[in-house]
C-alpha cells in the first residue's frame, strides 16, 4: 500500500516519482519493469522508495489511480442522464463511453498502464485495487439504473443488484477488449455505440411491456 510518508512529500517530489514510475510502467509493463531504473530516474536510494510504497505492485496500482484521476479531472463532470426518453438516456452513456475512451486514447501512456494490468498475473495487490476503483464507480451506477428504470430504458421486474452485476460484468469484459485493440481500429464511435447496444439489450424491458 501506499504509506502515508509518501503523502507528507513537497508535491514536486511526488511527481517526480510518479514520473519515474509512468515512465518505466508504460514503456515496459508491470512485469518487465525495473524498481531500480525507477529509483535512478528519480533520484532517489531504494531505502526511500520502499519507505514510501510496499512495492511494485503498490507504486503501480497508485500511479494507475492517479492518472485515471487526472484524465477524468480533464475530461469534466459524466453527470447522469437528466433526460425525458430512454432513447436519450442511451444515447447520453453512449456519448459518456465516446468520450471517455477518446481520452484514454488521447493519453497513450496511462492506456499502456491499462493494458499492462489487464496483462498482468492475478496479484492480490493489483485484484484488491482493481476492486476499490469499482466500488467508487457503483454510486453512479446505481444512480443511473434507477433513473433508467424511471424513465422505462431498463427493466424493472429484476433486482437492482443483478442489473448491476450485468452491466459492470459486460463493461469490464467491453473495457479489456477495447484496451487491447491495435492503434488504428475501427471507428471508436461507432464500436461505442454498438457495445452500449449490447447492454441496452441486455437490461432494457422485455417488448411489450413498460
Amino acid at each position: 500500500m501506499v504509506r502515508p510518508r509518501f503523502a507528507k512529500l513537497p508535491p514536486p517530489q511526488q511527481q517526480v516519482i510518479l514520473r519515474a514510475a509512468l515512465d518505466e510502467f508504460a514503456a515496459r509493463g508491470f512485469h518487465d519493469a525495473s524498481l531500480n531504473r525507477m529509483i535512478e530516474q528519480a533520484g532517489i536510494s531504494k531505502g526511500s522508495m520502499y519507505y514510501y510504497f510496499d512495492g511494485k505492485e503498490d507504486l503501480y496500482a497508485y500511479v494507475t489511480q492517479t492518472e485515471l484521476q487526472r484524465l477524468f479531472a480533464g475530461l469534466g463532470p459524466f453527470p447522469v442522464p437528466d433526460v425525458e426518453d430512454a432513447e436519450a438516456f442511451w444515447s447520453v452513456l453512449a456519448d459518456h463511453y465516446a468520450r471517455l475512451m477518446t481520452g484514454l486514447t488521447a493519453a497513450p501512456q496511462l492506456a499502456a498502464l491499462i493494458r499492462g494490468w489487464i496483462a498482468a498475473p492475478k496479484n492480490p495487490t493489483l485484484l484488491q485495487a482493481q476492486q476499490e476503483m469499482g466500488q467508487e464507480a457503483l454510486p453512479w451506477i446505481e444512480r443511473a439504473i434507477s433513473g433508467g428504470q424511471r424513465l422505462g430504458a431498463v427493466r424493472s421486474d429484476l433486482p437492482s443488484t443483478l442489473l448491476i452485476a450485468v452491466v459492470v460484468g459486460m463493461g469490464q469484459a467491453m473495457d479489456t477488449w477495447l484496451m487491447t485493440q491495435p492503434d488504428g481500429s475501427p471507428d471508436l464511435p461507432t464500436t461505442i455505440r454498438s457495445l452500449v447496444e449490447m447492454i441496452r439489450g441486455a437490461v432494457e424491458p422485455p417488448q411489450g411491456t413498460d
